[in-house]
């Protein structure tokens, strides 16, 4: 499929204005459908395009034939008003593009949905698919009369067809359904209808009630921070939806999930819970960035992302009944943030974007969890209610159009009246980290970004706050007094890496548990894990940190991300067997309450440590998810058969399991097996995403060096042609976890070389330089440790 270019679209969206779009599709439980459109629109004078993945049965604009040349219907036209009108053949994808399909194992019921970002609408309906073309939308769907279809609105049934209300004003992307024998019910909330839904097998373990709760929360405390009703009424769906190609989708009024995800099959945790919390309040947060108001070209992706991303954190913390989110954002996801600002491959928060395919990888930690944390600066800096005050008068004043960074900059200007645009240069068109640390006790930083953070000097056993200061960089030097830790950026407003000097240092490695602060804890344990990826602390100091402290963490969510990185610590940058089994040892030592979140922790740490099978304890009741943990953990071992684990797979034929058996045959240290897992992913037979993932996760592991080093030149072979064949969704997922990451091998680092030539695919040069990157750190922290 030809990309679209940034020109291009430029260039159209100078030359028309579109009205409103008119679709009937024709559905059923089959792999391809019929797709009839009629558009209309006011052009200028000349030629431009439609796009189309599909196959042109009928189609002509004003009367006049049209033909297509690979996705593009050329028009040429005079000044004036115009209606074309295209009727195709399109095909379902089994990767989460365009109009999915997928066949639940638990039942074979069959469900589609729609999934037309970044411009994926194409494969659903002839458009002009660009996001500053907007329109308003009529949807008409004929599809089994045993279906429950959903779309961006509300719909009136007759038998099988379902006639939806016109959409408010949206970009194609934003356009959605879905269409299968879904579970669900809707509520009303102060006049918006509320639906929920997810696969019929999926029933019961459906948590309706709390998603709903949650998003009656999150509605009642955004709605007047922005200063406006939710835009898109009378209804509001969220749809947990199969195969899914990312967390999930703010489509207008119909919001998707990956229920593999957020549809818990087995027991979760509270921390699991909450990241679904902020999910669902992320997506809500689209509604008004990015839906109501939508940047005009995705080099403005952020102004949708890091807006989302901010509100959903700060809508947890502040509307649900959830804790530790801003714990979970210093220590999770802002280390996904500064993992993606060190790579070779960084870029600014606001960049430059040449085309469609170019602008997919921007999705990353950089237009999230940086663009977020900057955005909490400026709310900082500015002050919460100047800012929020500035953020309504921007979506007033752009309500249903499209916009620049300069738009919003100038409406935080005109509310605060400050001058934005050296922040605006330093943080979001400058690519970078800062790191903030204490220098002859004095706090400098090594860039020259203003922050405004919090200077934290704790002393004693416990560790007591003794003083907590804001300063701001750069500034007049002010002395730091001395103490046993000195925590830079304490109460984390600002993104930078932090580093602790010597005496603070000394003090966390035996004695953090002691600090009765959740997020100065989970700061300096982002500093400790950001340092040791960093080659500045030796893994096992990393490990033996988390071994002496981690007992003194009670979010069962941190702990999980703690023993994470222990085990990251000592198996893939220590390479150190004695590591891992000191881990194993202490996560079976640790008395947890029987039935609690934090036994369950333990508990599956154990297990993925473990040298072979470990016991339940009392508490904890085996179910499909903690069976399959121990499967997995066995069949990486080589201590469980084939015929053991479909056996397993059979006595509960689930789509959860069946992505379990995928990694654990994989996982096998077998030799014909992973031969056959080899050709099924280089082969062009049709693969879903889950499956994919689930194989390629489960290839390369730790201690089959010997079995799989044959496959290092293989993998250079194969990965050109996901890119050319695959969605790039999957090309990704494959590219990404088949680089061969475990084998702790200069040597790979050469071989894969030639997969970054300027020639490659722009998506494959970024996700083999970025696995590259990956192991070069691993290799010198092994140096360290």
């Amino acid at each position: 499929m030809r990309t679209l270019t940034a020109e291009e679209a430029s260039a159209r969206a100078r030359m028309l204005e579109v009205h409103d779009y008119s679709i009937h599709l024709v559905v059923n439980e089959g792999e391809t459908f019929e797709s009839r459109t009629t558009v209309r629109f006011r052009s200028r004078t000349g030629r431009t395009f439609l796009e189309l993945d599909g196959t042109l049965l009928e189609g002509d604009v004003d009367g006049r034939p049209l033909a297509l040349e690979g996705n593009r219907l050329w028009l040429d036209l005079e000044a004036g008003e115009h209606t074309a009108r295209v009727v195709a053949r399109c095909t379902t994808t089994s990767t989460g593009a365009g109009l999915a399909r997928s066949v639940d194992p638990a039942d074979g019921a069959v469900y589609v949905y729609g999934q037309s970002f970044l411009d994926d609408a194409q494969r659903i309906f002839a458009c002009f698919d660009q996001p500053d073309l907007k329109a308003t939308f009529s949807l008409t769907v004929d599809a089994p009369q045993t279906w429950v279809v959903r779309g961006n609105t509300r719909a009136t049934v007759s038998g099988g067809r379902h006639v939806f209300e016109p959409t408010q004003v949206m970009a194609p992307y934003l356009f959605s359904l879905a269409g299968g024998p879904w579970h669900g019910r809707t509520v009303d909330h102060e006049g918006l209808e509320l639906g929920v839904w997810c696969r019929a097998s999926l029933a019961p373990h459906f948590e309706a009630e709390e998603i709903l709760h949650v998003t009656r929360q999150c509605l009642d405390f955004q709605q007047p921070l922005f200063g406006r009703p939710m835009p898109f009424g009378p209804s509001y769906d969220q749809v947990f939806v199969p195969d899914f190609n990312a967390g999930a989708m703010e489509n207008a009024g119909l919001v998707t999930f990956a229920d593999e995800w957020f549809v818990p099959r087995s027991r979760s945790t509270q921390g699991e819970r909450r990241l679904r919390a902020q999910v669902v309040a992320h997506e809500l947060a689209h509604m008004w960035f990015g839906n109501l108001v939508t940047m005009h070209w995705w080099d403005d992706l952020w102004l949708n992302e890091s807006f989302a991303e901010y509100l959903g954190y700060l809508t947890v913390d502040r509307a649900t009944d959830y804790d530790g989110a801003w714990a979970e954002f210093a220590l999770v996801r802002k280390a996904w943030g500064y993992r993606a600002d060190s790579l070779p491959t960084t870029h600014p928060i606001a960049g430059t974007v040449t085309d469609t395919r170019a602008a997919l990888l921007n999705f990353d930690g950089i237009s999230y969890a940086k663009g977020a944390a900057a955005l909490r600066q400026l709310a900082a800096w500015l002050g919460e209610d100047v800012f929020f005050a500035g953020v309504r008068r921007y979506l007033d004043r752009h309500a249903w159009g499209n916009t620049r960074l300069p738009d919003l900059l100038g409406a935080l200007e005109e509310e605060s009246g400050r001058d934005l645009g050296a922040w605006a240069q330093s943080w979001l068109r400058e690519a970078g980290t800062s790191t903030v640390r204490l220098r002859d006790g004095v706090l400098v930083e090594d860039g020259d970004r203003p922050h405004r953070l919090g200077v934290g000097r704790y002393d004693g056993r416990p560790l007591r706050l003794l003083e907590r200061v804001v300063v701001e960089l750069p500034g007049p030097v002010a002395p730091v007094a001395p103490a046993d830790l000195v925590l830079p950026n304490d109460g984390d407003l600002t993104f930078a890496k932090v580093r602790l000097d010597e005496r603070s240092l000394a003090t966390v490695r035996d004695s953090l548990h002691t600090l009765d602060d959740v997020l100065a804890r989970a700061l300096v344990w982002g500093s400790l894990w950001d340092s040791a990826r960093d080659g500045e602390l030796p893994p096992r100091d990393l490990v033996a940190a988390v071994l002496a402290n981690v007992e003194g963490e009670q979010d069962p969510d941190l702990v999980g991300t703690l023993l994470q990185h222990a085990h990251t610590a000592a198996v893939r940058w220590a390479g150190s067997a004695d590591l891992e089994a000191a881990l194993h040892a202490h996560h079976l030592a640790v008395r947890t309450e029987p039935g609690s979140d934090l036994q369950l922790v333990y508990f599956r740490a154990a297990v993925a440590t473990a040298p072979g099978p470990v016991p339940l304890p009392g508490g904890i009741d085996e179910d499909e998810e903690l069976r399959w943990r121990g499967l997995r953990r066995l069949a990486t071992l080589g201590l469980v058969s084939a015929t053991d684990l479909e056996a397993a797979h059979a006595a509960e034929p689930t789509s959860g399991s069946q992505n379990h058996l995928a990694y654990a045959l994989a996982a096998l240290p077998d030799a014909s097996r992973k031969e056959a897992v080899w050709v099924e992913l280089t082969g062009t037979g049709r693969l879903t995403n889950s499956r994919g993932r689930a194989l390629a996760e489960g290839f390369w592991q730790p201690g089959q060096d010997a079995l799989l080093g044959a496959y290092v030149d293989r993998y250079v072979e194969a990965v050109p042609a996901f890119w050319t064949r695959l969605s790039q969704d999957l090309a990704r997922v494959l590219t990404e976890q088949l680089f061969p990451s475990t084998l702790a091998d200069p040597t790979v680092l050469l071989r894969t070389a030639a997969l970054t030539t300027g020639t490659a695919d722009a998506g494959q040069r970024r996700v083999v330089l970025e696995a590259r990157d990956d192991l070069s750190r691993a290799l010198r922290s092994r140096a360290l440790a």
